[in-house]
């Protein structure tokens, strides 16, 4: 099987939502975009902090 994120030949792929659409993408990139968007969430809360916003989203 071929992950649809970096195009390399696999045994295991994982469906996957990335941005708003279902893909089939391997184990690395599955950690990786998790790491991406735990960053994302981190830097978001950050700047919510320095501006001192009480809600959320």
């Amino acid at each position: 099987m071929e992950c649809k994120e970096c195009g390399e030949e696999v045994d295991e792929v994982f469906p996957v939502k990335v941005s708003g659409r279902r893909k089939k993408i391997c184990e690395d990139c599955v950690d990786r975009l998790r790491e991406e968007g735990e960053i994302a969430e981190a830097a978001e809360s950050a700047i919510q902090d320095m501006m001192e916003y009480k809600g959320r989203r």
